[in-house]
């Protein structure tokens, strides 16, 4: 190459350089540049503002809009959703490995707007309601890659939130009492709140969806705050790994969350100190051993209130609903409950809650055979229900918090249309709510007689 042409080469080289650095300048987009209403608080809070998200003083409202077509997008994709089967759950129930996508919505909440949210379908057999009414999950920066002026966005350092539908809840406050007992008691648990959902699909006519839950999610906010930490590995287990037994136990049932890749050490060494042979020959160093991996006590907690309460889709029935957590604080993996629509209920069709002593949960949940057959994790789970209905679940107690959320939902329940409702007007929220207030009763009885 001539040297006239070596320099013709540096010079366009830099002419590139220059040009792709002014177009950078030029296409270079401020977070929240041109939209209205984004505020740091509003929008892209780092702390999450709990008192403005989770307000339990009051049934707050979302307004969606979603255009003619994305509605009918996520229409379509719900039908393959529904018509898509996945692996069996425990008691034989398919549930479809496919996860709804994500469609752009207009978001409103107090007069103010959120922009390009992503919002989709969520859940298992509430999927395939008989009704309008079905859980939603937003991500407020799904389309960040789209419109770069939101990346960041959240509510209120919120970036993702899940909204319960209540499905078979004449109630309405099945999801958000259990999830707010499990807290109360010290067993790892998102904080709810009641929402009214209102959609307009693209014809300018704001359709009420009626009364949802919102619950925070676990892997967004819910570590930092609980934990303290959210560098731990979080597993969302689902499918017959789930269960800990060693028929069927696979690591690939166990989604990691957070964090990027694992080699899900903590899951392994967790298992094989569960099934060891140590448990027959020397249980107090096997108990030391699965204390020194896995919050034992944390866990008879959690199965103190879930057998009290009678909460029959979760582990011990179905191979879902909660989380593991490896907190670094500790190095122990923590449980959290997930899911509680189906709580205080003694069952559904040949699903029945587990009872209070467990004897009908064979090897295939060793999380409870195994514990339980130890004396001393008996003695402790014992305490634990002792504490709970003195404390927590004390008749007095439950009977003003179910009055007190009657009151707060019953307007909005009353509101609540054919095809977006599982109440059946108002008369049977008020009887499903006494029922909850009998079952508490019944079951302080049930405990003290296994006590």
């Amino acid at each position: 190459m001539t040297k006239r042409k070596f320099m013709k080469s540096i010079y366009l080289v830099l002419i590139l350089v220059l040009t792709l650095v002014s177009c950078k300048e030029e296409i270079y987009i401020e977070y929240g540049e041109g939209l209205e209403d984004w505020t740091t608080d509003t929008h892209s809070a780092t702390t999450p503002m709990y008192d403005q998200v989770f307000n339990q003083s009051e049934v707050n409202r979302i307004d969606l809009v979603i255009s003619t077509d994305n509605w009918n997008a996520m229409q379509s994709d719900l039908a393959d959703v529904q018509t898509t089967s996945g692996g069996p759950g425990a008691g034989g129930v398919t549930f479809s490995e496919q996860t709804p996508k994500y469609v752009e919505c207009q978001f409103f909440f107090n007069n103010t707007e959120w922009y390009h949210v992503g919002v989709r379908y969520k859940g298992n057999s509430s999927l395939n309601a008989n009704s309008n009414k079905l859980p939603l999950r937003f991500q407020f920066d799904e389309f960040d890659d789209l419109y770069p002026e939101i990346t960041g966005q959240s509510f209120y350092g919120f970036k993702e939130l899940s909204m319960g539908s209540n499905y078979n809840d004449e109630a309405v406050m099945r999801d958000k009492s259990a999830s707010d007992i499990f807290r109360d008691f010290g067993v790892p648990a998102s904080r709810t709140a009641f929402y009214e959902i209102w959609i307009d699909r693209g014809d300018g006519t704001p359709q009420y969806f009626g009364v949802y839950t919102m619950n925070e999610v676990v892997f967004d906010t819910f570590l930092s705050t609980h934990f303290g930490s959210n560098s731990g590995n979080c597993y969302k287990p689902d499918g017959d790994g789930a269960m800990f037994s060693i028929s069927g136990f696979e690591l690939s049932d166990f989604e990691l969350k957070n964090n990027g890749s694992s080699d899900k050490e903590e899951i392994t060494e967790m298992y094989d100190i569960l099934h060891s042979s140590l448990r027959f020959s020397d249980p107090t160093q096997w108990r030391a051993d699965l204390e020194s991996v896995f919050d034992v006590d944390g866990f008879l907690k959690y199965l103190a209130v879930n057998n009290t309460i009678q909460n029959w889709d979760t582990y011990g029935n179905m191979t879902h609903n909660y989380y593991l957590y490896h907190d670094p604080l500790d190095g122990l993996l923590k449980w959290i409950i997930w899911d509680n629509n189906e709580a205080f209920s003694s069952g559904t069709g040949n699903r029945s809650a587990v009872s209070l002593g467990m004897s009908e949960v064979g090897s295939d949940w060793p999380l409870m055979s195994y514990l339980i057959s130890q004396p001393e994790y008996e003695a402790i789970y014992k305490e634990h229900l002792s504490g709970f209905i003195n404390g927590t679940f004390k008749y007095s107690r439950m009977e003003a918090v179910y009055s007190s959320q009657a009151s707060l939902l019953s307007e909005s329940v009353s509101e609540e249309e054919s095809g977006y409702s599982f109440v059946n007007g108002i008369n049977n929220f008020n009887s499903a709510v006494n029922s909850l207030k009998a079952h508490c009763q019944s079951r302080i009885n049930a405990v003290n007689d296994y006590l």
